[in-house]
């Protein structure tokens, strides 16, 4: 790891609230001010903490921030449920024309990278790179699956962040019990009667839950092929990350995105991780970041 990754990693972010679309204010942290943006956006239950390992890295070379989705972290919920990604992409567009960002460099986890394949169908002359971690037009069903069965069981108070803790620890075998740790506090607020709840809104799902399976199933498909399109005229480089023992993105979609999708595209395949790669084995996921974010060897 270069002397600058290493000076950059005692670098503290701050926060800052940024105006969405739908009038939502979203909360954000901000790593720096300087350069091209790098929007870095989290998956379905995460927040904008999931990037703390990796974020200073960048904050050198990028205007690097991280954002809290609606409904998740501290942005506010969405009274009207609009938690379809054209919606999230919305925010996007919002978030760089208050910062007045005309090139963006876009990163997103799982639902984040949803947002940004969304976003790039919209914009795509307005992205300068794309980085998708563990993401595709198509997902595996297993990991479809193992979700859904985690959101149904799922608790939304915790007699302490310790309990909650060790929820995280199920669901997410693979991290760290120190990472582990730091996200139970940054996924939960306290609540008055001294219990903690998590800060994603329970209704995240609602709509998605009440469409027949089978017309679902069906949108689903014209989605998936619509996405595979915009995939394929994508104008930026971009990197695919994938967990290698991941079950939301399999090696055979992996393999497609980079081999018959995008046209510039490269495939980071990261060892020791599932699905959740930047929490799961933070080095590795940062090195590969940085090799494509700042052209490193």
């Amino acid at each position: 790891m270069s002397a600058g990754v290493v000076a950059s990693a005692r670098m503290e972010a701050r926060s800052i609230q940024l105006p969405g679309a739908d009038g939502l204010t979203l909360h954000a942290l901000e790593w720096s001010r300087e350069g091209t943006l790098l929007l870095l956006l989290h998956g379905f239950g995460n927040s904008c903490r999931v990037w703390d390992d990796c974020a200073p890295a960048l904050a050198p070379h990028y205007r690097v921030i991280a954002l809290d989705q609606r409904g998740h972290g501290d942005s506010p919920r969405d009274p009207e449920l609009r938690y379809e990604p054209a919606a999230m992409a919305r925010d996007v567009e919002a978030v760089l024309a208050a910062l007045d960002a005309r090139r963006v460099v876009l990163v997103g986890h799982s639902m984040g990278g949803r947002v940004s394949m969304e976003f790039a169908g919209l914009h795509p002359e307005m992205l300068a790179g794309l980085v998708l971690v563990d993401i595709g037009p198509e997902s595996d069903p297993r990991g479809i699956v193992r979700i859904s069965l985690e959101t149904q069981e799922q608790d939304w108070a915790f007699d302490s962040r310790a309990a909650y803790q060790r929820v995280l620890t199920r669901q997410y075998p693979a991290t760290a019990p120190d990472v582990l740790a730091r996200m139970a506090e940054h996924w939960t607020r306290p609540l008055p009667d001294g219990r903690f709840e998590l800060k994603l809104d329970p209704q995240f799902n609602l709509g998605r839950a009440r469409q027949p399976a089978a017309e679902r199933a069906a949108a689903e498909k014209l989605d998936a092929q619509r996405v595979w399109e915009i995939l394929r005229k994508l104008p930026c480089p971009a990197l695919v990350v994938r967990g290698a023992a991941s079950d939301i993105l399999s090696p055979e979609i992996a393999d497609r995105m980079v081999e018959d999708g995008i046209p510039a595209a490269s495939l980071a395949v990261i060892p020791r991780a599932a699905h959740s790669v930047m929490l799961d084995n933070p080095e590795g996921f940062r090195r590969e970041l940085c090799r494509f974010a700042l052209g490193e060897d």
